[in-house]
Parts: structure tokens; sequence; C-alpha cells
């Protein structure tokens, strides 16, 4: 799956750290090659627990109450709303921004 990453992101983000980007997506690697995986469904509990629990924990050592962490997560929702697909990478960089956690995927 072919996708301009940079230009989704910076449709929300217009000043966005490209070298942050292409952390995600290496970060992402091969979720991003299926259509399925390199979307986020917001509707779907499990997915929000994922995107919590893989990405903001794990990759952001986030330690933030899991209400907080999922709040954040709907309020990016809210952001994509106008948007059908929802892209992997535009959520993570839009929560890793938010968080102000941008310079833990610059590197």
């Amino acid at each position: 799956m072919a996708e301009d990453w940079v230009a989704d992101v910076k449709k929300y983000a217009p000043n966005a750290d490209d070298k942050a980007i292409a952390g995600i997506v290496r970060y992402l690697g091969i979720a991003l090659q299926r259509r399925d995986s390199a979307l986020v469904s917001f509707s779907d509990r499990e997915e929000v627990a994922r995107v919590r629990d893989s990405f903001l924990k794990k990759k952001l050592g986030l330690t933030a109450p899991d209400a907080e962490l999922d709040q954040a997560i709907l309020a990016v929702g809210e952001k994509l709303k106008g948007d059908r697909s929802k892209n992997r990478v535009t959520v993570y960089y839009l929560l890793a921004d938010h968080f102000g956690k941008l310079s833990a995927l610059s590197a």
C-alpha cells in the first residue's frame, strides 16, 4: 500500500516534523502494508486499547491513567472526523504531538 504519509499528517499539522513521521513509519513497519492495519477505527474499543497500550504506554512511555490516554485518543478521532480513512501514522503523530513526545520518534 503506497501512501503519502507526510502529506496526510500535514493536512492536520502543517508544520509536522518529517523525521518524526519517518520514525513512526519505521516503527509501524509491516503494519502499514495492509490497508486494514494501516487505519485506526476509533469505534472499536479493542483498537483504542491497542493504540493506548502499544503506542502511548510502550512506545512513548506514558504513565497517565487509561482514562486520560483514552480521552486524548478520542480527541484525535474528533479532529480526524471528516476524513473517512484515519491513517495510523497521522493518528500516532497527532498523539505524540499532543503529549510532547515527537522528539522520541525523531531519533
